[in-house]
């Protein structure tokens, strides 16, 4: 405790200084000290969010860069406003809704943050499982994927634990979180990186595929019309695609921010002990460790399944 209170003390006088110094040196300060929004967005990369992104690369093209990232905004927005409201007041969120608003509504959001949890997690073993025996060739047959389970389940028991054993089990934590969705988002900025070195990505429809175009709420994406238009039954496909289309916005928009998000963010901020002092490195946090992260990562998984498989049919099917 003691420890804890000193680390609280020391981050309390560096934001202090902080708040002197230019933005670009307050920046740097609150780089060394954020936390909880690389929590974010170890949690919102996951297999929803990759799954998205590739079938929205697949279905839409450059054209729907803008779709992640606006919703993401959205979520950022939303975040910060619970992250302000909780450090300006320091009462936990569940016991404030329950105590000022209705307690049917505290309870219904904790429920609905477990429903969402069990949701989000679980598909996870299923997606380590297939990295394991499929990437690393290790721990097959007809009892892997047991062990891959039992396996995840251990490490991921072990890094949360550490959370809560002191201030070293936080830093642990957090380093650690920062590690693992540093190799995500490296992994698939990679992967374009070698693109764009051994073919030709067109650019031009990659910067404007940034700016927002709702028509294609209504209208399939660009490279499919013509190719619907040589089909016997134009009607039939647009309304196919345009199905799909729906579809894969919704699901990849639904996947940018959970409302189990919500519920963790503003604990994760009072277990570190942040209080007033601490609400522009909220702010600042969830922007560098949340929406940087998602938007490099599902970025990049768009324009590599744009770039392969957008416009790509069997030519049976016209």
């Amino acid at each position: 405790m003691s420890d804890s209170n000193d680390n609280l003390a020391v981050e309390k006088t560096l934001l202090e200084e902080a708040s002197q110094k230019p933005l670009l040196s307050r920046w740097g300060t609150f780089a060394k000290l954020s936390g909880p929004g690389w929590l974010q967005g170890a949690i919102t990369l996951g297999g929803g969010s990759l799954a998205g992104s590739l079938y929205i690369g697949v279905i839409g093209g450059y054209e729907l860069l803008w779709l992640q990232p606006l919703m993401m905004i959205f979520g950022v927005l939303m975040l910060s406003v619970i992250g302000y409201v909780t450090l300006s007041t320091g009462e936990k969120p569940f016991r404030a809704i329950n105590k000022h608003i209705n307690p049917v509504l505290g309870w219904g959001w904790l429920i609905a943050a477990m429903l969402a949890n069990l949701v989000w997690a679980m598909p996870q073993f299923s997606l380590g499982t297939a990295a394991i025996q499929q990437n690393f060739g290790i721990l097959e047959g007809d009892n892997g994927k047991y062990w891959c389970a039992l396996l995840l389940f251990v490490i991921g028991a072990a890094v949360v634990w550490s959370y809560d054993s002191g201030s070293r089990g936080v830093k642990f934590f957090e380093i650690t979180l920062k590690i693992m969705v540093a190799i995500v988002v490296l992994s698939f900025f990679g992967v374009v990186v070698v693109m764009a070195t051994t073919s030709s990505l067109d650019w031009g429809a990659i910067l404007s595929g940034f700016i927002p175009n709702p028509s294609l709420l209504f209208e399939p994406a660009d490279k499919f019309k013509d190719i619907i238009a040589q089909s016997s039954d134009p009607e039939y496909w647009r309304g196919v695609i345009l199905d799909s289309q729906h579809d894969r916005m919704i699901a990849a928009a639904a996947t940018a921010v959970g409302i189990n998000m919500t519920f963790l963010l503003p604990y994760s901020m009072l277990r570190k002990g942040w209080g007033r002092a601490h609400r522009g490195l909220a702010t600042f946090d969830l922007s560098l460790g949340l929406f940087l992260p998602f938007f490099l990562a599902t970025t990049s998984v768009v324009i590599a399944s744009a770039s392969q498989f957008h416009g790509e049919y069997d030519e049976g099917l016209l």
